[in-house]
């Protein structure tokens, strides 16, 4: 997916929303467990009830490989549901030398038709090069994340600067702004105004709104562009909106919740005139 495609859907839908599949095979309401396969219905039925709503779907490897091969097989069947109009994201957070990374690409890229995958920077350029290298595929490096853990590295100094400052410049060097973005915690939006300078025209995937309390207003205030370079990823608060058998509705209920929001505020930014920084 290009980006003019990914800024395209969402300003025909209003809407620069991603729902998260961390489908838990624990939380699947019980009146599912007679399929055969009950990961898949239940991510069936949540695509199904707010695609119409969204632009994206991002589905967190690891509930699936945790079980092994059916459930990379529930993966497999998720990613070929998910229509070709919605923007698909591997978060595998992978990232290793070269002929390893080029395998991983090939994995997500090739064999799954996804969009995007999450990539871990650590190792360097060499070990996201090979990502980078598919026409029309995206590389979404971590920037700043949401989890406490953030300050063991991201955020010590190196030099004048915090470390996750340093990958951000030194990554966006990396690719383009056209297959390259960043994941952005929302829990951190404090730092959001200093980010949006050092990458200003880049893409933001942005974990933490929802149950982990990020504020979507604070977030699109302070890093939108004009076209929005927002991609914000709601995950449990939609597809737990509900234990029973009306889930599917509650997730769309939640996932209009969002679409009105975010509409609300992209008027608000066009009335308010130019956003941060054009592209």
């Amino acid at each position: 997916m290009t980006r003019q495609q990914l800024a395209g859907q969402i300003k025909t839908k209003q809407s620069y929303l991603c729902v998260g599949l961390d489908t838990d095979p624990a939380r699947i309401p019980p009146h599912l467990l007679s399929h055969a396969d009950p990961v898949f219905e239940f991510n069936k039925q949540i695509i199904d009830a707010t695609k119409e709503f969204c632009v994206g779907y991002k589905i967190n490897t690891a509930f699936y490989e945790a079980r092994g091969a059916r459930g990379w097989e529930s993966m497999e069947k998720t990613v070929h549901h998910i229509p070709a109009t919605h923007f698909r994201i591997a978060d595998a957070k992978r990232g290793d030398i070269g002929n390893t990374s080029a395998q991983y690409a090939k994995a997500f890229f090739e064999t799954l038709p996804f969009d995007a995958i999450t990539v871990a920077p650590y190792m360097g350029e060499d070990s996201v090069r090979p990502f980078l290298e598919y026409k029309d595929k995206w590389t979404i490096l971590l920037g700043l994340t949401s989890n406490a853990g953030a300050a063991d590295f991201e955020l010590q100094r190196a030099g004048e600067e915090y470390l996750y400052e340093k990958v951000l410049k030194t990554a966006s060097g990396w690719g383009t702004p056209d297959n390259l973005m960043f994941v952005i915690g929302a829990t951190q939006s404090s730092w959001l105004e200093g980010i949006r300078r050092l990458a200003p025209q880049h893409f933001y995937l942005v974990p933490g709104v929802g149950a982990q309390g990020g504020s979507l207003k604070e977030i699109s205030e302070k890093a939108m562009i004009a076209d929005v370079g927002l991609l914000v990823n709601v995950s449990r608060a939609i597809i737990y909106a509900s234990a029973g058998e009306d889930f599917a509705g509650r997730a769309a209920l939640e996932a209009v919740r969002y679409r009105e929001e975010m509409r609300i505020l992209l008027h608000s930014s066009r009335s308010q005139g130019s956003p941060l920084h054009s592209r």
